[in-house]
């Protein structure tokens, strides 16, 4: 199985740079997008739908924010909408589907760049989603957790750590969160199967910071430790430019 978790910074602007193509030449059993930006009433899912997917989004309240979407081959046994964290389900973080012997949350967890009021969201969420995702593990144990996490974890994953270490996405205590996640019961895939190589999911539009790769791995899918074995690879695709991110594609034999 082929799971692929895409920060599309819009799926409208993503579409239009060929974002069909590259899921039609990927064969993805199973598509997790974020940052949507849009309603499913405004996108034309149609190219997906020839390809033989199903949809389902959960959208913000806010026009044209925020929003994760499912794209999958193989129908769920049920998706729900909403996880019970009310001031992040407006904002369309959170969408979770069940399929058979396992569980996919698509998340797309706050960025804290615009200020205190909204790093302090962050953090929030970050606790709140932490108790959350261990309570549903205990009722779901094959779990998967993809999506842009908005946190380079050790100094592998971005590519200035020192003139970064104040910058939001590099904090200690968000580095200290992932620290504590990893030790859990969830494992990075990509790191469980490249544990020193070098790559990155995000790149700032300045200063060409892409054509130098000069970034960041800030999307991650994690893996409840009693699935981790069944990945079998774990790679970016930095050749898509259909956003300021790339998608991360995990094989897995699920």
């Amino acid at each position: 199985m082929k799971i692929v978790s895409y920060n599309v910074n819009g799926i409208r602007a993503a579409i239009t740079k060929g974002l069909v193509d590259w899921v039609e030449a990927g064969d993805f059993d199973i598509v997790c997008l974020q940052e949507t930006k849009a309603s499913p009433e405004q996108v034309d899912m149609t190219a997906f739908e020839a390809l033989g997917y199903t949809h389902y989004w959960c959208s913000a309240e806010k026009k044209g924010y925020s929003g994760v979407a499912i794209l999958t081959k193989t129908a769920p046994d049920q998706v729900i909408y909403q996880s019970g964290l009310s001031a992040f389900d407006k904002e369309g973080r959170i969408i979770r589907a069940d399929f058979l012997d396992f569980t996919i949350l698509n998340c797309y967890f706050p960025s804290g760049t615009s200020g205190d009021e909204r790093q302090d969201f962050k953090i929030s969420f970050l606790n709140e989603f932490y108790d959350y995702a261990q309570s549903l593990r205990a009722e779901r144990p094959n779990l998967i957790i993809v999506g842009d996490y908005n946190i380079a974890h050790t100094e592998l994953d971005i590519h200035d750590h020192k003139g970064n270490k104040n910058s939001t996405g590099f904090l200690p205590e968000e580095r200290e969160w992932l620290t504590k996640w990893f030790g859990s019961g969830f494992l990075d895939a990509f790191r469980a199967v490249e544990p020193n190589k070098v790559e990155y999911s995000w790149w700032s539009y300045r200063a060409g910071a892409r054509g130098n790769n000069k970034g960041w791995r800030i999307d991650y899918q994690s893996f409840s430790e009693s699935i981790i074995a069944k990945v079998t690879r774990a790679y970016h695709d930095s050749e898509a430019k259909h956003s300021d991110h790339c998608p991360i594609i995990i094989e897995a034999d699920l």
